[in-house]
């Protein structure tokens, strides 16, 4: 196969549906071979079943063990991308300990120590791209956690940027994207809530998972890029 990732391996961390998916779905098409990894690798493999080009892996991002382990097995890779999140949600009083921990364990420890056990199998010619959120720069009332935890994966990204150099890495923010992560609100309040956001942002309409599989997929093939967040919110912040 051929295309901007051709003979390069990425690895793609996260849930087996939504963004992840998409995002291994465009480095495949790029000429990439995949690996997509999480906690559940049967889901995953279910997932991905009969898919060329994509296989899957077990990690868990809050076990640096299983980090290392993972690294062990692969050897050599070109590119990470980590998608993975558990989201605390809630105003100040309602917020558990244990879920922001969980959420910030996820989110920014553990694609630090994917850069750490990750980093040196890599060539000068590789790429981290991690996730943050628009939560990080539109504050509202009951996304503190998710907000911090975000705001820290972007510095984090800087961060990395600058002590794996040459290693570019970067981190996507998406807006609201029309994933599953939303069902919990029900079939009608999903509606209303997508509507609400489209009227109001400047792309008057909601994200899809494949549009930030394009921007993640533009970070990891753009030589210059690194040390960067990528808003790809639909003007969001600005409302």
């Amino acid at each position: 196969m051929t295309g901007p990732l051709k003979n390069e391996t990425v690895l793609v961390v996260g849930r087996g549906g939504g963004i992840a998916r998409a995002v291994a779905f465009a480095a495949r098409d790029a000429g990439a071979r995949v690996i997509a990894a999480g906690r559940d690798q049967h889901a995953l493999a279910a997932v991905y079943a009969g898919e060329p080009g994509i296989s899957t892996e077990t990690v868990d991002l809050t076990d640096e063990a299983a980090i290392a382990a993972l690294g062990e097995r692969l050897g050599t890779v070109d590119h990470v991308v980590s998608t993975a999140s558990a989201r605390a949600r809630g105003r100040l009083a309602d917020l558990d300990r244990d879920a922001v921990r969980l959420a910030f364990d996820t989110k920014v420890i553990g694609p630090l120590m994917l850069a750490k056990h990750l980093g040196p199998r890599m060539s000068e010619t590789g790429s981290f791209t991690l996730f943050s959120g628009v939560a990080a720069t539109k504050i509202v009332v009951g996304t503190m956690a998710v907000a911090i935890t975000n705001g820290a994966a972007d510095t984090l990204a800087r961060s990395l940027a600058l002590e794996l150099a040459p290693i570019r890495v970067n981190a996507i923010s998406p807006g609201v994207i029309d994933t599953g992560a939303w069902d919990a609100l029900g079939e009608q309040g999903k509606a209303d809530y997508f509507a609400d956001i489209s009227a109001r942002n400047p792309a008057r309409r909601i994200g899809t998972a494949n549009d930030i599989a394009n921007g993640v997929l533009f970070a990891m093939t753009s030589p210059f890029l690194t040390g960067v967040t990528l808003h790809i919110d639909g003007g969001e912040p600005l409302t």
